[in-house]
């Protein structure tokens, strides 16, 4: 059974990263989370580290089809890697409720600014 949830993670993980650029932190952090009772900690982590080849994958079809904005990329990717380190650091001194919590009003708060815009 956990290899079916693990599949069905991966497969909408996947498609959503490629379709709308998101996966990790939207499908695997909460799936992690709610369905096989992962520490919020370990899901990030995880989370990372499985988005970093669905990036690559996702990304390089995208250069192909020219839908990639270098100008934006190396204006952002330099602090957004430096953020993605503080952040990963923050961990360590964020209590894991505090952390779920955020991540819940976060998604709320997207989630309403995407529909209503």
């Amino acid at each position: 059974m956990q290899y079916l949830v693990f599949s069905l993670i991966g497969i909408v993980s996947g498609i959503t990263s490629g379709l709308f650029g998101v996966g990790g932190g939207i499908i695997i952090v909460p799936a992690l989370t709610f369905f096989l009772g992962v520490p919020i900690k370990t899901a990030i982590g995880t989370s990372l580290a499985i988005i970093v080849p669905t990036a690559i994958i996702g990304a390089a079809k995208h250069i192909q089809q020219g839908n990639i904005d270098w100008k934006i990329v190396l204006a952002i990717a330099p602090l957004a890697i430096a953020g993605g380190f503080a952040g990963a650091w923050l961990t360590q001194h964020i209590k894991p409720q505090l952390i779920q919590k955020g991540f819940a009003i976060l998604m709320v708060y997207v989630g309403l600014r995407l529909f209503f815009k």
